[in-house]
């Protein structure tokens, strides 16, 4: 996995600036991680993206107006919260000194996520100022690598520190460059593991893994484009912003998230016109048209093309799920004499050809085989939609289509 951009677990300590606001808190930072959540949030409407008190955590969460706290504590876990957790022998494999579950020290212990905590009662010292926060973060992508447990395992540990490390930046309204580019780093998390879980999605563990990770994706990005527009009122502005922007269109792709079409077009009336003709912008608008469109060659040619690799990471989980549904159109186009070569179709769809010919199978058409190559005969009343796609390998291109 390209790591290049990725923070080493050196916390940049030095970060400076602290930017306390007086209005803002962050999108789902107070709230349970129950298995019965509802849906991902609509697209902020302009009132939402003026206004912060539409997605403010709620008066219990984060104290009502009582002002932010200016954060103490020095390290990546609060020593009461570290002492506890000891006691009471809750402390994670990553957090252990030894593999010893009752003891722990200030550079491996991170702090939890808390869905109780109130800034009426909590004391200053168990709040992480801004370059400790950063720190954190940098140390948490860096387990991101680790490769002595299984991915879920460290998944779980990071979405929760995560979620703890957003909660410290809301209860001191902190917003500002240092704090965007953290929430930036959260969201490339989420993203590298909906890429990552969604190939082992085969249980139902995994499945909910998937359902959270997605929806902790949408409330952070929805954070994230509260936080541009505060600093865009002094003048600030990220170099990663229209990417972020464009997660969030390429995330109505496929089934995964309720169906938001005609918000997703008022939406795109409250941004300015330098988002919407950005380049990523116009990539993510295009593979959407693309794919409702039924155009499948210029679909695939164009995330081979154009994507990042952030936005190829976020595309994979759904591109099996377009590859079936254009098997559906081939075999509903044509006449039953004219058969649909499978080498030719793996280059249309960039899918190696044995993996192609699972995927037809799966979806009930009949292969026929003449000396040296296969194809399916359209029209067959057998085929249909699977209920469960299997994740895909990403973009195959050929050598056929290199030349």
């Amino acid at each position: 996995m390209d790591r290049r951009d990725m923070a080493s677990h050196r916390g940049r300590s030095s970060a400076r600036g602290h930017g306390w606001g007086g209005v803002w808190r962050g999108r789902g930072e107070g709230r349970g991680r129950g298995r019965g959540a509802g849906p991902s949030p609509p697209p902020p409407s302009s009132s939402s993206t003026s206004s912060f008190s539409a997605g403010s955590a709620t008066a219990a969460d984060t104290g009502g107006d009582a002002p932010p706290i200016v954060g103490t504590c020095p390290d990546m876990c609060p020593a009461r919260e570290r002492a506890q957790r000891e006691r009471l022998r809750d402390l994670a494999v990553f957090e252990r000194v030894g593999s010893d579950p009752a003891r722990t020290s200030p550079c491996l212990a991170v702090k939890k996520f808390c869905r109780t905590i109130s800034s009426t009662s909590v004391q200053a010292s168990d709040i992480r100022p801004l370059p400790v926060l950063r720190q954190t973060m940098d140390y948490l992508l860096h387990l991101l690598d680790s490769s002595e447990r299984q991915f879920e395992i460290v998944h779980d540990f990071i979405f929760d520190r995560t979620r703890s490390v957003r909660q410290d930046l809301s209860m001191q309204n902190i917003v500002n460059d240092q704090a965007i580019q953290i929430y930036e780093d959260v969201i490339k998390f989420h993203i590298l593991s909906h890429q990552r879980l969604a190939r082992s999605c085969q249980d139902s563990d995994a499945s909910s893994l998937c359902y959270l990770n997605m929806e902790q994706l949408m409330k952070c990005l929805l954070s994230l484009f509260d936080m541009y527009d505060v600093i865009h009122k002094s003048n600030s502005r990220s170099g990663k912003e229209t990417e972020y922007y464009s997660f969030y269109v390429l995330l109505h792709l496929g089934c995964k998230i309720p169906k938001m079409v005609d918000s997703l077009s008022l939406w795109y009336g409250h941004l300015p016109a330098s988002i919407v003709q950005s380049k990523e912008m116009i990539f993510a608008r295009s593979i959407l048209r693309c794919y409702h469109l039924g155009n499948f060659k210029r679909f695939f040619c164009t995330i081979a093309a154009e994507a990042t690799d952030l936005q190829l990471r976020l595309l994979e989980p759904f591109l099996n799920e377009a590859r079936v549904r254009a098997l559906m159109y081939f075999n509903h186009s044509g006449y039953k004499l004219q058969h649909h070569p499978l080498t030719h179709l793996s280059e249309i769809l960039m899918i190696e050809e044995l993996e192609l010919e699972t995927l037809c199978r799966l979806c009930g058409l009949e292969i026929s085989k003449s000396e040296d190559s296969k194809a399916f005969a359209p029209k067959q009343a057998s085929f249909c939609m699977l209920a469960s796609i299997p994740q895909s390998n990403g973009i195959f291109i050929s050598r056929e289509s290199q030349k």
